[in-house]
């Protein structure tokens, strides 16, 4: 029998919760009638227990398709801590490591195997598929299967080649950023058997949306933060700014700290942790900040720079009020702003020859002939890379990414992967090692005591911490994983900070290459609509900016939220108009008046006054005969 537990029971033996958030029950209860299922949530709205539930309560191993390493491993690391088998495989690992995982995946009695999109491609991948036991397979952040998603990628389009190995199995998709459009393309692409898709509101009630027009960008932060007070996230565009803003805000007397990803990881985890845990109030960061954070009680979300998509804006703004108080998702924005959203767009589509150019020259780079090179994952430092061939770095940036667009290769988010190390005999054999050598066994009894699961898969470790604990030096330490290494006894492997440039494809001739004019046309076509999308959005001031939003996702039917800056600027003209009103009925209380005669009765502009007189007219309760007015109902 597949189910082994209700699933209330499982969420409370493993989350401690009495009940589901709003559309998680019925998500789960589709998935274990073994439909195929996309889960439309917005950010905060829980994705992953709608599938981790169900993996949990069938027997097998739930594949779990996900772009994101960093969020990857942090949602394996939670699963270990409930005491939940999981294990992640993503580019950067090592052969050794990628075959351990998948010997577990298959002998170990894991409920979770994560991969990255790329992973899909591998021979050994698929060989070692066909002796899974596969309970489900997950595609989360399903919108990049699709070409009109905002963050398209062509991997994904191998996850049916997946589904044709593991046979007839549910499929779970799951985003919380997919227009319609996106929607029944993730359906078609996936191959559902039905259309099953299942869409909590977008809705926000208790997140107000906010959009400043500002030259002084400083300053209008600093009034947003001392008027909502508490946690907050400010996005910016670049690393450099986010260390100024931070810097501003500091000087300012503020609690804030700046996060991107040019910082260590350790010392990105501080950051993050200070702030989670409420040392820090303020972070500011570039978007490599917030995926997989929970933490409910943000106050306010301000993106000092435009996004590039409504669908980027609408995720980070949705950080804030996770606990359901009220909270504000603020965006600053002036002319030079749309200017410069405008000027990305075009500087992220180079020119087609170009793009070829650097293709050449990367694969010339890392020394790959035509014909090799297939398959392959190279460190890779993009500076050194434009310094060499004299090409501007931000141009090669994005010559690589339109290439990963069309499927050639693929560069890695930034990898902090810590050192690895995994044990290659038994206990048996590394017993007679500590007998025959004394000084291995009191490293090698430390390093079984720091550290669980040293013999059935590679286990991250810290050298630094092993070095306080055995109260020497890091070099010491490492010297000593060297020679355990060398022994045959273990294998390390040091850790390393950098991308990783993927080729999927072997070296080709210029000829070869395909990136016709027409799809290039279309996607830098569809990039500035989303731009223009976001324009349109800061700079209209007649439309709800929640009913804007939700529009956009297939929402059209909304209320207005009463929250947002339109909404309440609606009002306080609407308590304006009224008094101006009263005034010009005050006025003509006593007889007819001239039209320019209300200014002395009434402290408002003129033309506003006119506007409020022609209103009354419409609706009956004025009337004008040559230049004065009077009361519709004295003759």
């Amino acid at each position: 029998m597949d189910i082994m537990l209700p699933h209330l029971e499982v969420l409370k033996q493993y989350w401690s919760h009495d009940s589901f958030r709003p559309m998680q029950e019925e998500i789960i209860m589709s998935v274990l009638n073994n439909r195929d299922t996309l889960a439309l949530l917005p950010t905060g709205g829980g994705k992953s227990v709608c599938f981790q539930i169900p993996a949990i309560m069938k027997e097998g191993i739930c594949v779990v398709v996900t772009p994101l390493i960093a969020l990857m491993k942090d949602q394996v690391e939670n699963l270990r801590k409930k005491g939940i088998k999981a294990l992640a495989v993503y580019s950067g690992m090592t052969s050794g490591e990628i075959d351990a995982a998948f010997d577990n995946a298959i002998y170990g009695n894991y409920k979770f195997l994560y991969l990255s999109p790329e992973r899909l491609r591998s021979d050994i991948f698929r060989v070692r598929l066909e002796k899974m036991n596969v309970s489900y397979l997950v595609v989360d952040e399903a919108h990049c299967i699709s070409e009109w998603g905002y963050d398209f990628r062509p991997d994904y389009l191998l996850i049916r080649d997946v589904m044709e190995i593991t046979g007839p199995i549910p499929v779970i998709a799951l985003t919380a950023t997919a227009t319609p459009k996106v929607a029944a393309d993730i359906v078609e692409k996936l191959g559902f058997r039905e259309s099953n898709i299942i869409k909590s509101s977008f809705s926000r009630e208790n997140l107000a949306y906010i959009v400043r027009y500002c030259e002084d960008k400083n300053g209008q932060l600093l009034r947003v933060i001392r008027g909502v007070r508490g946690s907050g996230i400010v996005y910016v565009r670049e690393r450099k700014r986010a260390e100024e803003v931070a810097l501003f805000l500091k000087a300012q007397g503020l609690s804030a700290d700046s996060y991107h990803a040019g910082y260590s990881t350790d010392l990105r985890s501080r950051k993050q942790d200070d702030w989670k845990n409420g040392i820090t109030d303020i972070i500011v960061s570039t978007n490599a900040f917030g995926m997989g954070i929970d933490k409910p009680d943000v106050r306010f979300v301000c993106h000092f720079d435009l996004p590039e998509s409504l669908e980027a804006y609408f995720q980070e703004a949705g950080r804030a009020g996770r606990d359901g108080v009220k909270s504000y998702a603020v965006q600053l924005w002036n002319n030079n702003d749309v200017k410069r959203l405008k000027q990305i767009v075009n500087i992220s589509f180079p020119e087609i020859e170009y793009i070829k150019d650097v293709y050449q020259k990367l694969y010339k780079f890392f020394d790959y002939t035509y014909g090799t090179g297939k398959g392959d994952a190279q460190r890779f430092n993009l500076v050194e890379f434009s310094l060499k061939y004299k090409l501007h770095a931000g141009s090669v940036y994005y010559a690589i990414k339109y290439m990963e667009s069309e499927g050639y290769l693929e560069l890695t988010e930034e990898l902090d992967n810590p050192s690895r190390v995994m044990f290659i005999v038994n206990r048996d054999e590394l017993y007679m090692v500590q007998l025959k050598n004394e000084s291995l066994d009191s490293f090698i009894k430390s390093l079984l005591r720091i550290y669980t699961g040293l013999f059935s898969e590679f286990v991250s470790i810290d050298e630094e911490y092993i070095a306080r604990v055995l109260r020497n030096s890091k070099a010491a330490v490492t010297s000593m994983l060297m020679r355990l290494s060398r022994m045959g006894i273990m294998s390390y492997i040091p850790g390393a900070r950098s991308p990783l440039l993927i080729f999927n494809e072997e070296r080709l001739e210029e000829k070869g290459i395909y990136l016709p004019e027409s799809r290039y046309n279309a996607k830098k076509d569809m990039h500035m609509g989303r731009a223009e999308s976001v324009i349109t959005y800061v700079s209209q001031d007649s439309s709800c900016r929640s009913q804007y939003l939700l529009d956009y996702f297939g929402e059209d039917s909304s209320p207005e939220c009463g929250e947002c800056d339109i909404c309440i600027e609606n009002r306080r003209s609407d308590g304006r108009s009224k008094e101006i009103e009263r005034q010009i009925l005050e006025a003509l209380s006593n007889g007819p008046v001239e039209v320019s005669g209300f200014t002395s009765f009434i402290s408002a502009e003129n033309k506003v006054i006119i506007s409020s007189i022609r209103d009354m007219c419409d609706r009956g309760i004025l009337k004008i005969e040559g230049d004065t007015v009077k009361l519709a109902s004295k003759r």
